[in-house]
């Protein structure tokens, strides 16, 4: 084996290891191809207070989720301090997780409380969550730890 095929079988080796440790697990909520929040930028969720589409551009890993952002500020931002941006429950539905089960987001149906970043499914399960979200965020946050590092589909 040549020195080249070497060096090409063992950078290919290593980066084939990268990406299987970059790839979300069973607690977060991602797309096929690792991307959270539906591609929305999370931080704009607590600077705008609106859903805002992220771009390929500027983007960041964390939790082996692919976190979209709407400007190189807001990624740097998330990278600063990714804990204070990242969504509660792993990015799943937070009405869902009152029940202990793992919905995807539509990432436009969210609320900001207490500086922590709830999803839900979408407008409708958001209503339902909205009508009392204290009692709600209770409720989810005693399921979660059953259920975090559970696959969805087992639930």
């Amino acid at each position: 084996m040549t020195l080249i095929k070497r060096i090409s079988t063992i950078l290919g080796a290593v980066v084939l290891g990268i990406s299987a440790m970059a790839h979300a697990g069973p607690d977060t909520e991602t797309d096929g191809n690792d991307v959270i929040l539906a591609g929305h930028d999370a931080v704009a969720y607590f600077t705008q207070g609106k859903p805002v589409e992220g771009s390929a551009d500027y983007t960041a890993v964390y939790n082996g989720a692919i976190y979209r952002f709407s400007t190189a500020k807001n990624r740097d931002s998330f990278n600063n301090n990714p804990q204070r941006y990242a969504p509660q429950y792993g990015g799943f539905c937070a009405y869902g997780m009152t029940f202990g089960k793992k919905f995807e987001v539509d990432g436009k149906a969210f609320e900001v409380v207490d500086g922590k970043l709830y999803v839900n499914k979408n407008m409708d399960v958001y209503k339902a969550w909205a009508e009392d979200i204290p009692k709600h965020i209770n409720e989810a946050g005693a399921q979660w730890p059953k259920v975090e590092n559970t696959p969805a589909a087992k639930l």
